[in-house]
């Protein structure tokens, strides 16, 4: 793990501070990108007004989530911990309820069409997302849990990971969350060839990323388990996966109500 890059005087530049700012900002220009592609410019000014309350809503949504939903029982004894962000716990699932609030706020302010907007922001979530699963690794931090075999990963002292579970191998769910990421965000580039019903890119990220996520968390270590044996992570999933796929079927037979009856 690398949780430093380097130090500047007694200050250190962190691994999770600069790959969660390289995410972001990423997945800005990949959602600019897709808004000019797909000629949707006029969502252009609007991004970079928007980007800034995207970024503060996802912080605040992260930690929130975090704090009160997964890690409840440390920040409970430590709460002077909650406000540090530098040290690395934000949910992933917390920050795009957040941004996603902000969002549907703004869409509905300037009324814009709420669902071809959205679509606009799903490549690069993924991308985002990927990302960020990079700076978990290096932290030391959303692991899974021992594989009581003989290959995993093996933090190092120092690391949340080896404070939790020693040098056990560990189950690499960061990483392969992190992978999966990057497939749904290929796979969704290469669909965005042909032209689909709105809100077709932003229900495909709710129900793939979360349908993902939630078979993903079963190899996790690092949070509580709740009623099912499920944690946080797979409470916020289900229902998002769900709301995905009932969005699906919402848009398309809608394009096939108006097809019919065009």
């Amino acid at each position: 793990m690398h949780p430093f890059w380097f130090w500047i005087g007694p200050y250190p530049v962190r691994a999770y501070s600069t790959l969660f700012a390289l995410a972001f900002l990423l997945g800005l220009g990949v959602t600019l990108y897709v808004a000019k592609a797909e000629g949707k410019t006029a969502y252009v000014p609007h991004i970079w007004n928007l980007a800034p309350l995207l970024l503060l809503g996802g912080l605040i949504g992260s930690r929130f989530w975090q704090v009160f939903f997964f890690s409840w029982p440390y920040y409970a004894q430590h709460p002077e911990e909650i406000p540090a962000i530098w040290h690395g716990g934000l949910s992933i699932q917390g920050g795009v309820v957040g941004a996603g609030l902000v969002g549907l706020w703004y869409a509905w302010r300037h009324r814009l069409d709420i669902l071809s907007f959205a679509d606009t922001f799903a490549p690069g979530l993924l991308l985002g997302q990927s990302i960020g699963r990079d700076a978990n690794l290096l932290n030391g931090d959303a692991f899974g849990d021992p594989t009581h075999r003989g290959f995993g990963i093996v933090y190092p002292p120092g690391s949340l990971a080896f404070q939790t579970y020693g040098a056990q191998p560990l189950w690499p769910a960061e990483v392969w969350e992190g992978q999966a990421d990057v497939i749904l965000f290929a796979l969704l580039l290469v669909l965005l060839q042909r032209r689909w019903p709105a809100g077709f890119s932003f229900f495909y990220y709710l129900f793939t990323y979360n349908a993902a996520r939630f078979g993903l968390e079963m190899l996790r270590g690092d949070s509580p388990r709740y009623l099912l044996h499920w944690d946080a992570a797979q409470w916020t999933a289900a229902p998002l996966a769900l709301l995905g796929l009932a969005g699906f079927v919402y848009i398309f037979w809608q394009d096939r109500r108006r097809k019919v009856y065009r």
